[in-house]
C-alpha cells in the first residue's frame, strides 16, 4: 500500500505520515529532507540556491547529511524551497523517492508533489493543509519554543514566500491531486487530524478491497 501525502509548509503532513506509517506498519520517507539536505550542501559548498549549477552539485550529497539536526532549522526549510524550483533538482532526486514509494510491502511519502508527479497511482492520497497564518502560528511557536527570537510577522512573511514558490514553479507545482482527500487542520488538533486521516485510508482500503 503506498500512502501519498502533500500539502505546503508547516500544514502538519510530516506528523499525519509518520502517524500513518506507524498505524499501518510501513516505512515513511519525508521526501523535503532529501531538498533540505540539497539546500544544505548548496551553502556548505558556499553556492547559490538559486544558481542552478550550484543547487545540482550539491545533489550528490553524504547520506550521513540526512541525519544533521541542522536540515530542521528554518533557514534550511527555505534554501529547500529555494533549490527545489529547479527542475533539474527535482530531477536528479526522482528516482531516489520513486524507488522508495514502489518498494515491496508499500511506503508513506510526504512531500509537495508526491501524489501528482512521484507516485500518482498511490493507493491513498492527502493533501494536507491550514490558514497561512494558522501555519505560522504554530512554526513561531515551535521556533520559540526552541529558543529562536523572531516575530510573527517575520515567519508569515517567510510561510506565503514558501507557498509562491511552492504553487508557482513550472516543474511539479504544489498542487492538490484530483483524487486526494483534501484535510484541512486549522481547526483540528493533532489527535483530531491524525484520526481523519486514518479513517480515510482505511477507507480507501477497504473500498479497493
Amino acid at each position: 500500500m503506498i500512502i501519498a501525502i502533500d500539502g505546503p509548509t508547516a500544514s502538519g503532513k510530516g506528523t499525519i505520515a509518520r502517524a500513518l506509517a506507524a498505524h499501518f506498519g510501513l516505512p515513511v520517507l519525508d521526501t523535503g529532507l532529501l531538498y533540505r539536505a540539497v539546500g544544505y550542501q548548496t551553502q556548505l559548498n558556499h553556492g547559490d540556491p538559486d544558481r542552478v549549477t550550484d543547487a545540482l552539485a550539491a545533489c550528490d550529497f553524504p547520506d550521513s547529511l540526512l541525519d544533521d539536526p541542522a536540515l530542521r532549522f528554518e533557514s534550511t526549510g527555505s534554501l529547500a524551497s529555494r533549490v527545489s524550483v529547479h527542475p533539474q533538482v527535482r530531477a536528479a532526486l526522482f528516482q531516489r523517492q520513486v524507488d522508495f514509494a514502489n518498494q515491496p510491502g508499500g511506503a508513506v511519502l510526504d512531500g509537495r508533489d508526491i501524489g501528482t508527479v512521484i507516485a500518482p497511482h498511490a493507493d491513498a492520497k492527502l493533501f494536507v493543509t491550514a490558514s497561512a497564518e494558522e501555519r505560522a502560528r504554530r512554526r513561531h511557536a515551535e521556533m520559540l519554543g526552541r529558543g529562536v527570537e523572531i516575530g510573527f510577522d517575520a515567519v508569515l512573511a517567510d510561510v506565503l514566500a514558501r507557498d509562491a514558490r511552492d504553487t508557482g514553479r513550472a516543474d511539479a507545482p504544489l498542487l492538490r491531486a484530483p483524487d486526494a482527500m483534501l484535510l484541512d487542520n486549522s481547526d483540528l488538533d493533532r489527535d483530531a487530524a491524525i484520526a481523519a486521516a486514518i479513517a480515510f485510508v482505511e477507507g480507501k482500503v477497504g473500498r479497493r478491497g
